[in-house]
C-alpha cells in the first residue's frame, strides 16, 4: 500500500528534492518556536528542531508519513540562521568569505507513533569575496531566506570553492539519508514507485 507523505517545510528545495526522486507529497510547513535553547549545542539543536517539525505535524495527521529537517550553518561554534535583513546577510557572508564552515542538516521521519532522525555535516568552504561581490549577491535577495545567507543551488554556487560530503545535505534534505530513516520506519523506497510498507 502506498503511503500519504506529508513535507512539513516551506522549503522549495525540499520539495524540488522530494520531486526528484519520484515521492509524492504534500506541502505543510510546521510552525514551531525555532529559538535555541539555553547552552544548546549545533547538533542537537537541529535534530531538535526537525524532530519537532515533524511530530507536530504527525499529531494532526497519524495515517502520513511526515518527513522534517532543519539545516544550520555554524561557523567558530556559533549557528548562523536566516539572516534578519541586507545588513545581517553581509555580516555572514563577510564571515563565510574564504574559508570553511559546517552545514548540519537534521532529517526527522515520523509514522504514527515511530520517529527516526538523524544529522549530516557537511564542510563547505567559501573563495574570498570582495566587498562588492557580497553587495551584488545580497541584492539577489537569494541570501534573505537561508541559513548562513547563501543557497549553494543558486548564485551562491559560484562563491563556493569546494563541498566535503553531501551536497543534498548542504541543500537542505539529505537524499540518502532520507531513504534510510524511511527504512527504519518501515518504508520501502522503490525508484519510480510510491513508498510502500
Amino acid at each position: 500500500m502506498s503511503q500519504r507523505v506529508i513535507l512539513a517545510s516551506q522549503s522549495p528545495r525540499r520539495r524540488e528534492l522530494l520531486t526528484l526522486i519520484g515521492i509524492p507529497h504534500e506541502v505543510r510547513p510546521a510552525d514551531i518556536d525555532e529559538t535555541p535553547l539555553a547552552g544548546e549545542l549545533p547538533v542537537p539543536h537541529a535534530e531538535r528542531l526537525a524532530r519537532a517539525k515533524a511530530h507536530a505535524l504527525a499529531a494532526l495527521e497519524p495515517d502520513a508519513v511526515v518527513i522534517a529537517a532543519d539545516t544550520i550553518v555554524v561557523v567558530d561554534g556559533d549557528i548562523l540562521g536566516k539572516p534578519r535583513d541586507a545588513a545581517d546577510a553581509g555580516v555572514m557572508l563577510r564571515r563565510l568569505s574564504g574559508r570553511s564552515h559546517i552545514v548540519y542538516t537534521a532529517i526527522a521521519v515520523a509514522r504514527g507513533a515511530l520517529t527516526e532522525s538523524a544529522v549530516e555535516a557537511v564542510t563547505v568552504t567559501f573563495r574570498a569575496l570582495s566587498a562588492a561581490e557580497i553587495v551584488d549577491y545580497v541584492a539577489t535577495g537569494e541570501p534573505m531566506d537561508k541559513a548562513g545567507a547563501y543557497g549553494i543551488q543558486g548564485f551562491g554556487a559560484t562563491i563556493v570553492e569546494r563541498v566535503d560530503g553531501d551536497y543534498f545535505s548542504v541543500m537542505g534534505l539529505g537524499l540518502r539519508r532520507l531513504v534510510e530513516l524511511l527504512a527504519r520506519v518501515g518504508l520501502t523506497y522503490h525508484f519510480q514507485k510510491p513508498l510502500e510498507g
